[in-house]
Parts: structure tokens; C-alpha cells; sequence
């Protein structure tokens, strides 16, 4: 593939990322502070935990040398990578998973709107409610960065992946991730990574509901929390 990118290297950048609030942090991947520790912790939860596989997700489809073990929020940085979808992404194939985090939450919420309708729309719901957790990333590493690209390049296409995956295939070798901009939100920008490696902290922000409504996103309200 002919595209051109060019390499930005990231030390402290910040962004935006929301999950579904009903998968919660993994506490054993902030337990431990190095590989050693991980498996041994593993091997023992294992034992009375076994629910445990689950939570965690296949823990050998990432290289122990990929773990930011140490980090605030390991497990949200992982998690990406131990329970992959296997329908892919528009970077990855559904072999190995992918962290996606947009430069604003707007961003992140407009790239969650569109993936939230599809699946919606999929299993045919007419209305539900969900909660999404934000969360605020800081990252670094060297990125291929084809914000450069028109809007109307392949690799942008709404919905069919091909190009993008194929342009993305043989650089999850040579850098950590791909810097590109916002298919679902003009003027923003979002980054791709191939490893958790180079996660320095995802701390929990805010959360957000999505009610899906008459076959699309209706609505997201900022929820407020209240203590008493």
C-alpha cells in the first residue's frame, strides 16, 4: 500500500476513552508491580476464583513484557488485549486487540455513539439505557501519524475497514500506534495503540448515559455523582 505517514514520537499526551460501566478494573493487574508478581497471584486466585478467566480474559495474548504493570489503571489498559472482539476493529483484524483513545471526550463519545447504534441496531432493541465510564488517559510512544490524509482516503472510510487494516498490518512491528483523525467527529483526532507498553495512567473521569431510542442514540446525559 502506497500511503505515506510520518512518525510523531508522544511522551505525556493526554485523551479520552469510554467503556461500558459494567466491566469494572480488574483489581489483580493493579495488585502487582512486575510480571513475577502477576503470576504468582495468578496461579493462586486461579485456584478458588473461577470466575477469574473471565474477568481477566485470555491473559496469553499479550506478551508479559507488554503489561505497564505499576500504572494507575493497568487493568483498563490491558483489558483491550485479553478480551479482543473478534469481529476486529478498523486497525486490527480480530486477532489481537487494540486500545482506541480520542483527543477530547466529545470525540470519544462520538466514536461510541457509532458502535453502540450498530450493535443496538443488530440485535434488534427498540430502547435501552447504558452507562458508559470515562476515562482519562495519558500515554506516550512513537506513532504513524496520517493525519495528513484527506478525509475521503480509504483508510477513513466510515464503514468498510479493508484499507485501513491492511495499511496497519505491517507497522505493529516497527511503532506502538497510529495517530489519525476522528471518522465520527470533523476536526478531532484519535490515536490507535498496538500495546498497553507505553501507558503511563487511565484514571476514571466521568460517566455518561446513552439511551437508544427509535433506532439511534437519542440521547447522552453527563451523570453527576452525589455523595451523602
Amino acid at each position: 500500500m502506497a500511503t505515506k505517514y510520518s512518525k510523531i514520537t508522544l511522551t505525556e499526551q493526554m485523551g479520552y476513552r469510554l467503556i461500558n460501566s459494567k466491566f469494572p478494573p480488574i483489581a489483580i493487574f493493579d495488585d502487582v508491580a512486575n510480571a513475577d508478581e502477576f503470576e504468582l497471584l495468578y496461579q493462586l486466585q486461579e485456584l478458588t476464583n473461577p470466575r477469574l478467566s473471565d474477568q481477566v480474559g485470555n491473559v496469553s495474548l499479550l506478551d508479559k513484557s507488554e503489561y505497564p504493570f505499576g500504572i494507575h489503571g493497568c487493568s483498563y489498559a490491558v483489558a483491550p488485549f485479553t478480551h479482543i472482539n473478534p469481529a476486529g476493529s478498523r486497525f486490527m483484524s480480530g486477532e489481537r486487540g487494540m486500545l482506541y483513545i480520542a483527543d477530547s471526550i466529545k470525540a470519544a463519545i462520538a466514536e461510541s455513539i457509532y458502535h453502540q447504534e450498530n450493535y443496538f441496531k443488530k440485535v434488534n432493541l427498540h430502547y435501552d439505557r447504558i452507562v458508559m465510564r470515562g476515562l482519562l488517559c495519558v500515554f506516550g510512544g512513537e506513532m504513524a501519524d496520517i493525519t495528513h490524509l484527506a478525509n475521503t482516503d480509504p483508510i477513513y472510510d466510515p464503514n468498510d475497514y479493508t484499507q485501513a487494516r491492511t495499511f496497519a498490518a505491517p507497522l505493529k512491528q516497527t511503532v506502538s500506534g497510529i495517530q489519525y483523525n476522528s471518522v465520527r467527529r470533523q476536526g478531532s483526532m484519535c490515536w490507535g495503540l498496538f500495546t498497553p507498553k507505553y501507558v503511563k495512567s487511565i484514571k476514571q473521569n466521568r460517566h455518561y448515559e446513552f439511551i437508544f431510542e427509535q433506532n439511534k442514540m437519542a440521547q447522552v446525559n453527563q451523570l453527576t455523582q452525589v455523595d451523602f
